[in-house]
């Protein structure tokens, strides 16, 4: 089943996950504490003092202009008494303190803003960066099982576009959502204190937005989920596409790529469109329902001062500069009241991210390293594998009872058909994978019962797959080694016959080789492969097909250097060209998980069985083998093939 069709791989990670956002701020927000503390007072005082333009607006009108009330009674909440001793008696002087006021609430409320804005900002960049690299670092531990049920494009989804929202929400909507708070409750308080009645008319509306909102938040969060899973299946089709732009290209595919990236884009715009269209529906139904508050607030306001009494069952007067604080500060209520829509929208947003972010954070790592482990001890380099089975997890076993010993310096080929197990084995020793059953030993020391930073440490391994890092070349051959000097790093080079390719490169060792090495060919990434491995000077060598790359003549060269490299080390070694191995000390043929023969060359040759039939397949004399053998392999081959599908 192609990966667009499906569903989310993250889904059961997602599903394990309960207040995702409670945890964010438990285990996140309490690291930042100083700068929530600032975003959350100066967002306080930001808005008292956005408030204040508009409240000594009406205050100048029916005081100093009108005279119909008293500057210091005009002060909404703040008893008269306290404010009388600091007004002027005069017109003059009263509108200078207003003037004063307001110049100064602009310019205070600038400077809190600013304070708001930091704070919320260092609040949401540090939580991101925190997010985002915990993350990751979760992400190395996990078991390869892991990785390879999953595709990069849904992990970096996850690292970038979910650890992003989170970033998005945590700013912008905190941000907002506390500026807006204070505005809300801060109105109310100045409304209600100059005029209940005509107040509960501008909050006729709040326990209606409240009711639809609730509504749009249950009818939205399944929607933004979707759209989470889909976009990591775009980024996925993307990732692999460009990873392997050259085979589509090579293989005139690119209609072919082009309709299944429309087909996943497709799933993409579906998924978004839908929380779109409920989106852009919600948003102008609150706009109609804070309308509603203000047309209320004005027709009822302007009637009250048209009239000089209150309609209806209102009682009391109006003052016309009152009137005029409302319908400025109703119009600041009501706006606001609409805005926490997008606040709902931001946070179940940040929601699905956050749960599938932790899913993945509380993914089990199949791996468990003892708290107390000791470091692994290399003396002699002995490895034994002791009756050893193993599955990948499917149910299907892909070694079963393996058993052999390796004396320290020694080296051990593994060949055999594709499929048989050779690579499985390496893993296993290196600690990627632990056997279902049986042990793997070094120098008595259970692989499991040592740190895996040691184990790893005392093991190089060169592999088919070449990966080279973007990067310089020395930075690839230093991976690992990151404290070697110049010297070092061109001696490994010479030994892996890479130094003089290395120096005809435009810039020598310091020449960028591109994403996963592109600008090298296969043979120079792999001779690049092969020094980091020298570099490394390990107690362990493993070699898993570490000239499939090169031509005969460089083998021959590579091969050279790789003799005097594994002359005093345990050395693991699997090779298809046969003759790579020929001089190992031990030679252990694989068939379908089981070691089928063992032995040297020679005695392997004399036997006449499947190593003896390999060898002759390399050797060109196809005609003389049996056909069993060759029934064998087209079974083999048809396996591989049907696994591949």
């Amino acid at each position: 089943m192609s990966p667009e069709t499906d569903d989310d791989p993250f889904e059961d990670q997602r599903e394990r996950v309960d207040n995702p956002m409670r945890r964010l701020f438990a285990e996140y927000g309490r690291e930042n504490t100083f700068e929530f503390v600032v975003g959350v007072l100066a967002s306080v005082a930001a808005r008292v003092l956005d408030l204040m333009p508009p409240v000594i607006l009406g205050l100048a009108i029916d005081a100093i202009i009108r005279q119909e009330t008293s500057f210091a009674a005009g002060f909404p909440v703040l008893p008269e008494a306290w404010i009388t001793p600091y007004v002027p008696a005069t017109r003059d002087g009263q509108f200078l303190l207003a003037v004063g006021i307001i110049v100064f609430s602009f310019t205070a409320g600038a400077v809190f803003h600013w304070l708001r804005n930091w704070g919320w900002n260092a609040y949401a960049q540090q939580i991101q960066h925190d997010v985002r690299t915990d993350t990751y670092d979760r992400m190395q531990l996990l078991n390869m099982d892991f990785f390879a049920d999953k595709q990069t494009g849904e992990m970096m989804s996850i690292l970038s576009n979910d650890v992003n929202r989170l970033e998005r929400f945590l700013n912008d909507g905190m941000n907002s959502f506390f500026r807006l708070f204070v505005m809300v409750v801060a109105i109310a308080v100045v409304l209600l204190s100059y005029n209940w009645q005509l107040a509960l008319v501008a909050l006729l509306p709040v326990p209606l937005i409240a009711l639809f909102t609730w509504k749009f938040v249950d009818i939205i969060q399944p929607k933004y989920a979707d759209v989470r899973s889909s976009v990591g299946k775009l980024n996925s089709r993307l990732e692999n596409n460009l990873g392997g732009i050259q085979v589509i290209k090579t293989f005139n595919a690119e209609s072919h790529e082009s309709d299944r990236v429309d087909g996943v884009s497709m799933d993409y715009f579906d998924a978004n469109w839908d929380a779109i269209n409920t989106r852009i529906k919600f948003f102008p139904a609150l706009r109609i329902l804070a309308g509603i508050g203000f047309s209320l607030t004005f027709v009822v306001g302007g009637l009250w001062v048209i009239n000089g009494q209150g309609p209806g069952p209102f009682t009391g007067d109006l003052e016309i500069g009152e009137f005029v604080t409302f319908i400025l500060l109703t119009q600041q209520f009501v706006w606001p009241l609409a805005q926490f829509g997008q606040i709902i929208n931001m946070y179940q947003r940040a929601h699905a991210s956050s749960a599938r972010i932790f899913g993945l954070m509380d993914e089990p790592a199949r791996l468990a390293e003892q708290p107390d482990a000791p470091d692994l001890a290399v003396s002699e380099g002995r490895v034994e594998y002791d009756d050893v089975t193993f599955g990948y997890g499917d149910g299907e076993t892909v070694v079963e009872d393996i058993s052999f010993e390796v004396d320290g310096g020694e080296t051990l080929a593994l060949v055999g058909p594709t499929g048989g197990g050779k690579s499985t084995i390496l893993k296993l020793l290196m600690r990627m994978y632990d056997p279902d059953e049986g042990h793997v030993n070094i120098d008595g020391q259970d692989v499991r019962d040592v740190t895996i930073s040691s184990l790893r440490e005392s093991i190089a391994y060169v592999s088919q797959e070449t990966f080279l890092f973007y990067g310089t070349v020395r930075d690839n051959i230093t991976y690992g080694t990151f404290d070697a000097d110049d010297e070092a790093v061109v001696a490994a080079a010479k030994a892996a016959e890479a130094h003089e390719f290395i120096s005809n490169l435009p810039e020598g060792y310091d020449t960028k080789v591109g994403e996963r090495g592109v600008k090298l060919s296969g043979g120079q990434r792999q001779r690049v492969s092969i020094a980091r491995a020298i570099l490394k000077d390990p107690d362990i060598l493993v070699l898993d097909e570490a000239t499939s790359d090169v031509d005969t003549e460089t083998e021959m060269l590579i091969q050279r250097s790789l003799d005097e490299l594994t002359a005093d080390r345990t050395t693991f070694s699997i090779a298809h060209r046969l003759s790579t191995i020929k001089d190992a000390e031990q030679i252990v043929v694989l068939e379908d998980g089981r070691i089928v023969e063992r032995g040297a060359h020679d005695d392997l040759l004399s036997e006449d069985g499947l190593y003896a039939h390999l060898w002759g397949v390399q050797a060109g004399e196809i005609d003389q083998l049996p056909d069993e053998f060759v029934e064998r392999a087209a079974r083999r081959q048809a396996e591989v093939d049907a696994g591949d599908d």
